[in-house]
Order: structure tokens, then C-alpha cells, then sequence
């Protein structure tokens, strides 16, 4: 599990060209090994309590084919994990394109490298052009995704549970004298699972450690976590936290915020890319409301889709904070550039969490 910080902070999509800001600008995130190293080392050093990568296996097209460049993700922890002390990094993994018995291996492997700091986040897919590029049928109702998910956790846990080979014969899975060692370190790793739907906030009820959502702000997040909680807790006898994914853009001064925001993402924005991505999630996914997506496009453009944290320190602390008192365990953060901005952030905004009490002090 990760540790109890108060309200945890991760670092989500670092692994794909453009992060989270669909842009065309020079400076934007190039996802190269050598960044990406750069960045956990100085995550890790800070204090953030986690990085959370994207499994994509192709770009949204535009002029700058947003995400076409992408670090796969349990490779990349691997390699982060040991360049680290303290964070944990999660691997993000599609239940149709990866065997379950080779995901609780390497998994497993990466767990013992870290010394327990590796987390799973699970996905059940929903983008089309990935399925056609394996050659593998997207199911058209979200209930038979789920129910492939459902039977490739439950075979993964087994592996790292049971002493003992066993058989296997499931609708989507078979296979005789199954065994997996080593374990992962601690018997368990936190578990992810990223879902907006209705059976994917099932699945993240039933499984998860940590479900991660999509919300408008929150207000309305609020409701939601209230909603998720309480039925995990009456359906399941669970408990379990909820994150949103953020991007960020902290600045001394609102004005400068606001410059940068525009800068990026709206005269640079690569509106193509944009489009498409909105179009794939309305057709395939669930992860936005319709509400959502037709509001959306300069909030998919700035951080595809996810809640804005814009303004001075105390503008970004102020707003973290509200959703901590909202119910919140923690939000994952998008930045342009996951260096230089992530040093201010952790200047600035970190210690002012700690002072309002929404962070515990490192």
C-alpha cells in the first residue's frame, strides 16, 4: 500500500510524448528515456508518492501524433524503480493484450527489484485502432471487457496467492499446472484501476485499492466519491480511495498562469489530435459523460480532459485542498515541461499543503 501522506499525489502520463497537454509547442514533454529518468529521480526526491504511465500502442494522429511516442510500462518501471529509494510506481497494463501468467511474473520480479514499490493499474481497454493493431476484437458491451478483466485479476492474484500449481479453465483463459514464484514482496501491491463507466467503477469496487475517475470538479466530486465508497462498502465489505487525474500550471502570478495556458493550449493547441482523441473516447470509451465531452475540448487540449489546477501557489494549494476536504485520497498531476514545473510545484504548493494540515510534513 502506498503510505499514508495525506493527500497523495502521483505523476500520471509521463511515458507518453506530449504527458498530458496536447500542444504543439517545441518544449513540449518528448517522453525520452533520459526525461523520464530525470523526472522520477526528482519526484522521488520531493516526496510525490507515485507515478502512474499510460499504456498506449498508438498516437491520436495531428501534426504532432499526440502520444505516438511511448515508453512501455512495465519496462519503464522496472527501470525507474531502480534508479529510486522511496516512490512507488505503478505499471499500467491492458487485460487484452497481456497473458495474465506473464504479467504476475514480471510484476512479481519488479516488486522484489523495489523491495515492494511497484502498484498495477488495471484497464480493460477501449480504443479501438490498439485492438485492430493486435488483431484482437474490441467487445462492443463494456460488461464483456469487464468480465475478461474480472477473470485476469482473479487468475493474477491466484498466481501470487496460492503454493501450489493448479488448472485454470476459464471463458477467456486455460491452462494446466499454473504456478507462479517469487510473490510480489509484501504478498500484495496496491492495485489501480482506472475507470469511469459503470462496470469499470464496478470492477474498482470489487478489486481495487484505489479507483481512478474522471470528475468535473469537486463539487460534483464529492458526490461521487460518496458514491463509490458506500458501495464498496456495502456490496463488498471494502474500503478503498479515490483519485481524479489534474494538470497543472503554476505560476507567481495569475496573469502568468494564464499566458502560459493560452500559449500552450489554445494558440499552439494541435487541435486535430484533440478532436480525434474526443471522438475515440465518445465512440469507445466511457471514461467522460456525454455532458463531459461536449464541454470539454479546451480542457482536452490543455490535459485531456482532466480537472485544471491554474493560478499562483496559493491558487493550486487552495484548489488541492478542496478536494481533499471533498473526500479525495490523492489526484494525479500533468505538467508541460515534469521537471522545471514539478520543482516549483514541489517549492511552492507542497509546503503550503503541509501548512494547511492536506499534507502530512516529509
Amino acid at each position: 500500500m502506498l503510505t499514508d501522506t495525506g493527500l497523495k499525489l502521483g505523476l500520471f502520463s509521463a511515458n507518453c510524448s506530449g504527458g498530458f497537454a496536447v500542444t504543439k509547442i517545441e518544449e513540449r514533454w518528448s517522453a525520452s528515456w533520459d526525461d523520464n529518468e530525470r523526472m522520477a529521480v526528482l519526484a522521488d526526491e520531493v516526496g510525490i508518492d507515485f507515478l502512474l504511465p499510460i499504456a498506449r500502442w498508438i498516437g491520436y494522429g495531428g501534426e504532432t501524433n499526440f502520444h505516438g511516442g511511448v515508453l512501455e510500462t512495465i519496462t519503464w518501471a522496472a527501470g525507474l524503480l531502480a534508479k529510486t529509494k522511496n516512490i512507488t510506481i505503478f505499471s499500467t497494463v491492458h487485460t487484452a493484450f497481456n497473458h495474465p501468467i506473464v504479467v504476475a511474473k514480471q510484476l512479481a520480479t519488479i516488486d522484489q527489484l523495489s523491495h515492494g514499490r511497484a502498484g498495477l493499474n488495471v484497464v480493460a481497454g477501449w480504443n479501438q485502432p490498439e485492438y485492430e493493431i493486435f488483431g484482437v476484437d474490441l467487445p462492443t458491451e463494456h460488461d464483456d471487457r469487464y468480465a475478461m478483466a474480472q477473470e485476469w485479476f482473479d487468475l493474477i492474484e491466484r498466481i501470487w496467492s496460492e503454493d501450489e500449481p493448479f488448472d485454470h479453465q476459464g471463458r477467456f483463459f486455460q491452462g494446466k499446472h499454473i504456478y507462479g514464484n517469487p510473490k510480489p514482496f509484501a504478498g500484495r501491491m496496491p492495485i489501480l484501476n482506472a475507470g469511469s463507466s459503470g462496470q469499470g467503477r464496478e470492477f474498482g469496487a470489487r478489486n481495487a485499492d484505489y479507483v481512478f475517475t474522471n470528475v468535473f470538479g469537486p463539487d460534483d466530486g464529492a458526490g461521487v466519491v460518496e458514491k463509490l465508497t458506500s458501495h464498496a462498502r456495502e456490496a463488498y465489505g471494502r474500503k478503498f480511495g479515490v483519485f481524479t487525474p489534474s494538470h497543472v500550471v503554476c505560476r507567481p502570478t495569475r496573469g502568468e498562469a494564464e499566458e502560459f495556458l493560452r500559449y500552450y493550449a489554445e494558440e499552439n493547441a494541435d487541435w486535430s489530435a484533440v478532436d480525434n482523441l474526443m471522438r475515440l473516447q465518445n465512440l469507445h470509451a466511457k471514461s467522460f459523460t456525454p455532458e463531459m465531452l461536449a464541454t470539454y475540448r479546451s480542457r482536452f487540449a490543455a490535459g485531456h480532459g482532466s480537472v485544471p489546477l491554474y493560478g499562483t501557489p496559493d491558487d493550486v494549494a487552495d484548489e488541492l485542498e478542496r478536494y481533499y476536504r471533498a473526500g479525495f485520497s490523492g489526484l494525479t498531476l500533468a505538467f508541460v515541461d515534469y521537471v522545471s514545473e514539478l520543482e516549483y510545484f514541489a517549492q511552492e504548493v507542497l509546503p503550503r499543503l503541509e501548512r494547511k494540515g492536506v499534507r502530512k510534513p516529509r
